[in-house]
Formats: C-alpha cells, structure tokens, sequence
C-alpha cells in the first residue's frame, strides 16, 4: 500500500497582471476606474499537476524566471491559484528567502523570536529550544549584535537554525542553503535527513544538482511556469542536465 497523500496538484495556474505605463487621475481611483482589466497577463505557473506522498522529499529546480518560488508560494496558502487545485495535508512551515522576517536594528537572538513568530512557533517552545538554536547556528558571541552586522552567511545560519528547530510536518526551503560556508551546508544537509523522521514532507528549491541529488527522493522541473518533467530524482535530474548542455551550477562561494 502507498503511503498517505500530503500534496496534490491540480492544473495549478497563477498569474500576474502587467503593470501599464499611462496616467491614472484622482477620480479614477476613486470610482474604481483606475484598474485596467485588459492589462496583459503573465502566467507564472499554468496547468501544474503533482502529488507528494509521506517520507518524500521534493526538488524543485528550474532557470530563473521558471516559477519555483510561486509554486512555493501556492504550497504555503500565501498565493491563491487563478486556475486549478493546490491540498496540502498537514502543518506547514516556509522559509522563502534569506533572512526573511529579520530586522536589521534587532540582535540575532531577538530575531530568532521574530522570525519563530512568523513560522508559527509559540515564545514559550522557542524559549526552551534558544541553546539548541544558538548553537547549531554557530554563531556565538555574534548572537546578541544587530543582524545589520550579519554577512549573507551568518543570516543564512540563523534563518535555518530556526526552521530547524521546528521538526514541521511540511517543510518549504526556497533556496535559504545556497549560502554559507561548505561546512555549515554539510550539516545542514544532515539535519534536513534527520528531520525526516519528524516531518512528512520537504520541499528544496535549488540550483544546485547534485544538492538536490543528494537529498531528494522526487523532483520537479518547471520552465517558464510550466511542468517539463516529475517523477524520482535522479531521472528528472538528468533530464534537466541533458536539455541544460549537462553544466551544473557552481557551487556557491563561501560566506563568513
């Protein structure tokens, strides 16, 4: 028997509306008139279809502009689809972006309760997890100055130190692990393959191939808002090296 269904998706479609370069006056506005219906649209996602069972791992690769970061959007309930189906069967919780939710003038131990905040985790479970995140972050006595002093590197850390720290039924991490020092991305490699006994479905989007070959156990290709390709990882991976001209990605440089 198959393992429980968590994501299923159906002709999944989103769209953006243009923005039209002319004047729009006062009462325009006012009256509702100032809204082009006729604006020209782009799809950004369109006729998406694809299920993740429990115990899967999901990659999403793609050029830029492919749509990943919409589809991680939809995944979240943060955008609504324009056309189609998006069921997602359980608690998540996102990571869309690096040092999203940080405030610069905040120490990193006041953002880690900011950014918990926002993911949904309780003061008081934060609180009795702090060490455990201050330490799997490794940054030490830099935990209480202002993020404005963190490099990309540092903010990379603490942003995932805190999704860590979650052990969430669904995990969403858009590309948050391509930066950092190698070593930090070794171990949190591992952690991502130990937070499988906790969650029961993650969703990587990278760049990086091997990164995703690494971990996933499925992947997602998607070029220009549509679905090229979907099924076990190293498939799918291939695939997209052979239409790519078979150059991965660089590995990222290291951060501080």
């Amino acid at each position: 028997m198959s393992s429980p269904l968590v994501i299923d998706v159906k002709g999944l479609g989103i769209f953006y509306r243009l923005q039209q370069r002319r004047r729009v006056g006062i009462k325009s506005l006012l009256v509702g008139g100032g809204f082009r219906r006729d604006a020209p649209l782009l799809w950004a996602l369109r006729g998406v279809t694809f299920q993740c069972h429990e115990g899967q791992i999901l990659g999403v690769i793609g050029g830029n502009g492919a749509g990943k970061s919409t589809l991680c959007l939809a995944l979240s309930k943060i955008l609504m689809p324009d056309e189609g189906k998006v069921k997602v069967r359980g608690e998540v919780s996102t990571l869309l972006s690096l040092g999203a939710g940080f405030n610069r003038d905040l120490s990193g131990r006041d953002n880690i309760y900011l950014n918990a905040a926002f993911l949904g985790l309780p003061r008081r479970v934060i609180e009795s997890k702090m060490e455990e995140i201050i330490e799997f972050s490794e940054l030490g006595e830099f935990i209480d100055q202002p993020i404005r002093f963190y490099s990309s590197g540092m903010r990379s850390r603490l942003g995932f130190s805190v999704a860590a720290a979650l052990d969430p039924e669904i995990l969403i991490l858009d590309e948050v692990l391509s930066v950092g020092d190698r070593a930090f991305q070794r171990k949190s490699r591992k952690r991502l393959k130990s937070m499988m006994d906790h969650s029961r479905v993650i969703v990587l989007v990278s760049h990086q191939v091997e990164f995703l070959r690494e971990l996933c156990t499925h992947c997602l290709w998607l070029e220009r808002g549509e679905l090229r390709g979907f099924g076990k990882a190293d498939e799918v991976l291939d695939q997209y090296m052979t239409a790519s001209g078979g150059a991965d990605d660089a590995e990222p440089e290291a951060s501080a």
